[in-house]
């Protein structure tokens, strides 16, 4: 594994008989495999897709104070009008929240307030959770496109849909630039392009968790998607119990007995993605769920 790499910069090399670019946005390793030998293509990827990454990273991160989410998130009751890109996020949030029967909801952000997810033992006050429940909420988000507001103290976070909707991004690029095999890695979340020149699939491996970069197994994928949710990064353990940092947004608490790791295939990204917090949501019974949708997936407890 490369030592992380300082902000804006992007690491090109030749390996395994493809271009390898990394680099870091949204907390995340984030590389793209090209599955060819052409160095001016690959300096001219690697350029459209930083670029483009780290566009919606600044857009949408709650750490900044210039953009969109800032406006959105300091309202205070006023009304905001968004562009398109925001509104589709918005739109997607919500559909996220009425198929998760309001569990998978972007204003529950703001327990981490409460909740720090550092391997420790320091476990949330329920008097510090109460204080903040009464701003989780999706139901009182006034959002009809493309007018939104928030109750004063509310704040979205786009956290759990961000990073794979940049996947996504990146892909719809990279198949306008270039019909070149590639796979697209942001932090675990992935989709490729198809199958490499020579006609074989990608191998992808699944990180067991606790194993420092350990694989359980391998997957091949040729075409689609695959995102992952789980606990092995953030974390806290007390008492021989382990607190996952996926919170149920109706009691601020985490979400018990759920796989340690659950990765879902998709058509793409956002969906993996959403399909894979949907069941860890579910804890014990995220396998139900899965095969209830008849999905792909694969999950590690």
């Amino acid at each position: 594994m490369p030592n992380p790499l300082s902000p804006n910069a992007i690491d090109l090399s030749f390996e395994h008989g493809y271009w390898h670019i990394r680099f870091q946005a949204m907390a995340s390793q984030c590389e793209v495999l090209l599955d060819s030998d052409d160095k001016l293509l690959a300096e001219r990827i690697s350029q459209i897709i930083t670029k483009e990454t780290w566009r919606i990273e600044q857009k949408f991160s709650r750490y900044r104070s210039d953009n969109i989410l800032y406006e959105i998130n300091h309202c205070n009751n006023h009304i905001i009008h968004v562009d398109e890109e925001t509104a589709l996020l918005l739109n997607f949030a919500d559909k996220c929240y009425v198929m998760s029967g309001g569990m998978f909801d972007v204003s529950s952000g703001i327990l981490r307030r409460a909740w720090h997810f550092d391997g420790s033992d320091r476990i949330a006050e329920q008097s510090e959770i109460d204080k903040l429940l009464p701003f989780v909420g999706w139901e009182k988000v006034r959002w009809r496109q493309p007018i939104i507001s928030l109750p004063m103290g509310m704040e979205l976070d786009f956290g759990g849909i961000g990073k794979e909707y940049a996947v996504d991004k990146a892909w719809q690029l990279l198949t306008e630039h270039t019909d070149v095999p590639a796979l697209i890695n942001f932090g675990g979340d992935l989709r490729v392009t198809g199958a490499r020149q020579n006609g074989e699939a990608w191998q992808v491996g699944i990180e067991k968790p606790d194993s420092e970069g350990q694989a359980s197994g391998i997957l091949e994928i040729s075409s689609g998607a695959l995102a992952t949710s789980g606990d092995s990064k953030r974390f806290l353990l007390k008492d021989g119990q382990r607190y996952s940092h996926i919170l149920n947004p109706s009691t601020g608490w985490p979400i018990t007995d759920a796989p340690r790791s659950v990765t879902v295939a998709a058509p793409t990204c956002i969906e993996a993605g959403m399909m894979a917090t949907f069941a860890s949501l579910q804890g014990e019974y995220a396998e139900q769920f899965l095969e209830a949708m008849d999905t792909p997936y694969w999950c590690l407890r």
